[in-house]
């Protein structure tokens, strides 16, 4: 579906996604590109990735992408049969998480990131809605590197179409509201040929 306009950041491009079940707000361009360069490769080299080996269907198998948990101290989490402990929080990661801040409306303790190294990496279709996160999660998701798309769909509703939102370089996707009850997400396959791409999805980990 298409954008509409939103004036939460005058002078940005930030759409907000007319659905339903939904509170979807892209602000592209959140961080300028010399910035975003200089975070992307910060991240690169400073977070202690790690392939993990998941449960699908009765088989063990590695992810399709390498991850890590960065958070306040105590402050795990639960998905898909992995339990992480945090990280401590990196200068990057403080510096985006308070920049991010200023336009969330909450204030958040975690932090999952993703580095996909190449078209071939990829997340399956899923809900963030794990008991801790709480009623109603919000979640904001920042990428940095090859731009992909973010593919959304309703989860009982087959007569609303799939939206594909673009996450390029420097983004910052803010999912708040029912979107987690009603809407699984993806981040596809592809054979083009494409670079690395991180992302983070700020979390607040509830007790």
């Amino acid at each position: 579906m298409a954008p509409r306009t939103s004036p939460l950041l005058p002078g940005l491009n930030t759409p907000t996604y007319d659905v339903p079940d939904a509170a979807l707000a892209l602000h592209d361009g959140f961080f300028a590109p010399d910035k975003a360069d200089e975070l992307f490769a910060a991240l690169q080299t400073r977070i202690p990735w790690k392939q993990e080996p998941i449960v699908l269907f009765g088989k063990e198998m590695m992810q399709p992408r390498l991850t890590a948990w960065v958070g306040d101290e105590g402050v795990s989490y639960t998905y898909s049969g992995i339990t992480m402990d945090p990280h401590p929080w990196t200068p990057e990661l403080l510096f985006i998480k308070h920049h991010i801040e200023t336009i969330s409306p909450v204030k958040f303790n975690s932090v999952l990131l993703n580095f996909y190294r190449d078209g071939q990496d990829s997340m399956g279709w899923h809900q963030d809605q794990e008991q801790e996160l709480g009623q109603n999660p919000v979640i904001a998701s920042v990428s940095f590197g090859a731009t992909r798309p973010f593919q959304l769909k309703h989860k009982y509703r087959e007569d609303v179409p799939r939206i594909d939102i673009p996450l390029s370089h420097g983004s910052f996707l803010l999912m708040q509201g029912p979107t987690q009850h009603h809407w699984r997400h993806r981040i596809p396959k592809t054979q083009k040929p494409l670079g690395p791409r991180i992302n983070l999805t700020f979390r607040n980990i509830l007790f």
